[in-house]
């Protein structure tokens, strides 16, 4: 097993590809503390291994990732994979993107990455190791229209990835840093778009087909685990060959 006693600590885990990335680091030995907005009561059907630990967490509110973290350090210990997951859209043409709609973006997607991450770095590097992994997006690469929002929170995890990786382990612990940057997946964000934009993306795509949320797991399975252990501020880009 690649992740094997690894404790992780999952944001955004309750569906989609955090709850994907959830499964797959479970499947190769880890224990995973899934966090997410809705309650563990809401949230029963996700408790179905003994090495899930169901976490309510906001992003958002800083008591809540503290509430969080602290649970995660009283039970196990330790952290030893972050993965910052949890994200929205809101998207739009520039003039019509309101105040609202920018706010809550770079409140999830942006500054909710910051603060959770900035409340498990120190523990990392008091720890003396740590991987870090945030789920960016080739709209914070490349841009993209009707989401000058997203595309700016997701270009931020980009640059704060890269910073995380030189800044954590001036010194001597051994912190990774590194960003998975997906192409157009199958979630339930994808549910709301037009078919033919789908088919747009699918035809614009090297490899003929839209990515699946496990696509992003396996990416994340090997940078969480010792595999990658050279690699760090890097961004992998997981998008079946996008030619747009």
């Amino acid at each position: 097993m690649k992740m094997k006693n690894k404790i992780c600590l999952v944001t955004g885990a309750g569906r989609g590809i955090g709850r994907t990335i959830t499964e797959h680091f479970i499947a190769e030995g880890a224990v995973v503390y899934a966090g997410d907005l809705a309650s563990p009561e809401e949230r029963e059907n996700e408790q179905t291994h003994e090495n899930i630990r169901v976490i309510q967490m906001n992003v958002t509110d800083k008591t809540s990732i503290q509430t969080a973290v602290k649970t995660v350090i009283n039970e196990a210990g330790r952290i030893d994979v972050l993965i910052n997951n949890a994200g929205i859209t809101r998207d739009g043409l520039i003039q019509k993107i309101s105040d609202e709609d920018w706010d809550a973006v770079v409140a999830i997607n942006q500054t909710g990455v910051f603060q959770v991450t900035r409340e498990v770095a120190p523990i990392m590097m008091e720890q003396g190791n740590g991987n870090i992994i945030s789920l960016s997006s080739v709209v914070g690469i490349d841009g993209n229209i009707g989401q000058t929002n997203y595309a700016a929170t997701k270009g931020a995890v980009v640059t704060m990835t890269k910073t995380w990786a030189k800044e954590l382990p001036r010194k001597g612990a051994k912190i990774r840093a590194n960003a998975i940057a997906p192409g157009f997946i199958r979630t339930p964000m994808t549910d709301k778009v037009p078919q033919k934009v789908l088919d747009l993306m699918e035809s614009n795509t090297a490899l003929g087909r839209l990515g699946e949320a496990e696509d992003i797991a396996k990416c994340a399975v090997f940078l969480a685990s010792d595999e990658s252990s050279f690699i760090t501020g890097q961004v992998i880009r997981v998008d079946g060959g996008l030619k747009l």
